[in-house]
């Protein structure tokens, strides 16, 4: 079985973008191959956390993979910081990339662009990514657009170090899918969903409550005219929201445009609320009972022991090829 590798960063609640574009498929997935999903609250400090925050965003993702239908027994679910191994094989991987490498990435350009002060971690984040990837030998690796190029730079990492220590590391390759990779903000379709926004009207959790949806809804920026249209092009606003209700209603587009035809945006958006709400709300239940039990304790407590011992075993390799004193 081919090995998957994936995760989500606890720096914020996980929102409709994150149920589309990886938690689904991270379902799917685990019925298919060998999969290691985790939750990376290591990455989530490159920027500044409230501990309170932290600890409860990174409970509440994990929990959230549960309810959403990953199941412990057919995949690894853990957290990044559990298994030590992620820190030490990514300052490894930090002394085999180079500056240039990590200054081309687009990510921290947008990320600290107007900050006065940025931490060293921002910035060398993504080989931490690489080593997280490597440390499983994964084929497969879920990714968004704005992830590829840090793919990219793992695939160079894997070669650097097979060229100069022996071949170990086969080359990961980017699982995307074709529809709803990429979730736009309700606000600004120019920008994606983000978790992290600081305007909570841009996006929809996946623990907001009905009223609170259809209120987000309601209010989400459409492009002038009322017909109900794809054309990302030229009504962006609307395609996004197109895009959001077709996988919530299990309709292709072409169904949409005919369903909609001379009603406008108004019945539209609140149709698109209900499927919502119906999805929702019955993965809110199950999410509730998860944090009620603590049973997100066993399950973490199991994928860390799992994802250890293959993590653990890569690590050795690379220290004894690199000249390490393994004792």
């Amino acid at each position: 079985m081919k090995r998957v590798l994936s995760g989500m960063q606890s720096s914020g609640q996980l929102t409709i973008g994150n149920y589309i574009g990886a938690l689904r498929n991270y379902v799917k997935l685990q019925h298919l191959h060998r999969c290691y999903f985790m939750v990376v609250d290591m990455h989530a400090i490159t920027v500044p956390q409230d501990p309170a925050a932290l600890k409860e965003q990174t409970e509440s993702a994990a929990s959230l993979y549960v309810a959403a239908g990953l199941d412990p027994n057919k995949a690894s679910i853990f957290l990044q910081s559990h298994v030590h191994a992620h820190a030490e094989l990514g300052w490894i991987m930090t002394t085999l990339t180079h500056m240039g490498e990590l200054e081309r990435m687009t990510q921290f350009k947008d990320k600290s662009e107007g900050k006065e002060s940025i931490g060293a971690g921002l910035f060398t984040y993504p080989s931490l990514m690489a080593a997280d990837i490597l440390l499983y030998n994964a084929d497969l690796i879920p990714v968004g657009d704005d992830q590829k190029q840090h793919l990219e730079l793992t695939r160079d990492l894997a070669n650097r170090f097979n060229n100069r220590f022996g071949e170990m590391f086969a080359m990961p390759e980017a699982y995307t899918p074709e529809i709803g990779a990429r979730i736009m903000s309700l606000d600004d379709a120019s920008k994606k969903m983000s978790k992290s926004s600081a305007n909570a009207g841009s996006f929809i959790a996946m623990l907001d409550g009905p009223d609170v949806i259809r209120k987000k809804l309601s209010r989400a920026v459409t492009d002038s005219g009322r017909e109900v249209k794809f054309d990302p092009q030229n009504k962006p606003e609307v395609s996004n929201l197109m895009s959001i209700y077709s996988h919530f209603a299990e309709m292709n587009i072409s169904e949409i445009e005919a369903k909609y035809e001379g009603q406008g945006y108004g019945p539209f958006k609140k149709d698109l609320a209900e499927h919502l709400v119906a999805v929702l709300e019955p993965l809110q239940q199950r999410y509730y009972e998860i944090r009620r039990s603590g049973e997100i304790y066993d399950v973490l407590k199991k994928g860390a022991e799992e994802a250890a011992e293959v993590a653990n075993q890569t690590l050795l390799e690379v220290k004894k090829r690199m000249g390490f004193v393994v004792l």
